[in-house]
C-alpha cells in the first residue's frame, strides 16, 4: 500500500517507504512539495476536480489515478482519500492507495480519454468541472449507480 499525508493545499507531510519506491522520488524530494509532484500530464484534469470537491465537502474519495515517476514512467493506482480531522477541524488529508487490475485501468483509461478529450475543447477554467459533471453523468445513467460505487465496484470486480 502506498500512503501519504498531506496538508491542506496539498503538499506532502508524510510518505511511506512504499510510496517512495514505488514514486522513484527521496523522500525529501517529496515532502514539503505539492503531492501533484506525481500527477501524470494524461490525468483528466476533472477527476481532480471531483477529488478536491468531494474531500472539502468533508467526504471521503475514490478514484483511479495516473501517476507520474521520478524517472519518466508511470503507476495506476486505487485511491482512498480521506480528510485528517483533528478537534472537529480538517488539518489535511490522508491517502491510502492500492494497486488496480489491468482490466479495471482498461475501463477507465476509456472514460479518462473521454474526459480529456472534453477538457481539451472547452474553456479552460471550466474544462474541469464540465468533464467531472459529465463522468457522473455518464455513470448515473448507464450503470444506474453513483460514481463512487462505480469505482469502489470496479476495484472490487476485477480483484
Amino acid at each position: 500500500m502506498i500512503i501519504s499525508k498531506t496538508d491542506l493545499q496539498g503538499r506532502l507531510t508524510y510518505a511511506n517507504r512504499t510510496f517512495m519506491r514505488v514514486a522513484n522520488f527521496s523522500e525529501i524530494q517529496l515532502l514539503g512539495h505539492n503531492h501533484n509532484i506525481i500527477r501524470h500530464p494524461s490525468m483528466p484534469r476533472g477527476v481532480f476536480y471531483g477529488l478536491w470537491k468531494t474531500l472539502q465537502s468533508g467526504q471521503e474519495f475514490f478514484g483511479f489515478v495516473k501517476n507520474s515517476t521520478a524517472d519518466g514512467n508511470f503507476y495506476w493506482v486505487f485511491a482512498n482519500i480521506t480528510p485528517d480531522v483533528m478537534n472537529g477541524k480538517t488539518v489535511g488529508y490522508y491517502s491510502v492507495r492500492r494497486t488496480p487490475s489491468k482490466a479495471s485501468v482498461d475501463v477507465i483509461s476509456t472514460i479518462y480519454h473521454q474526459m480529456c478529450t472534453m477538457e481539451q475543447g472547452a474553456d479552460r477554467k471550466q474544462a474541469p468541472e464540465l468533464s467531472w459533471n459529465w463522468m457522473v453523468d455518464k455513470v448515473e445513467r448507464e450503470q444506474g449507480i453513483s460514481y463512487e460505487r462505480y469505482v469502489l465496484d470496479l476495484y472490487k470486480q476485477s480483484r
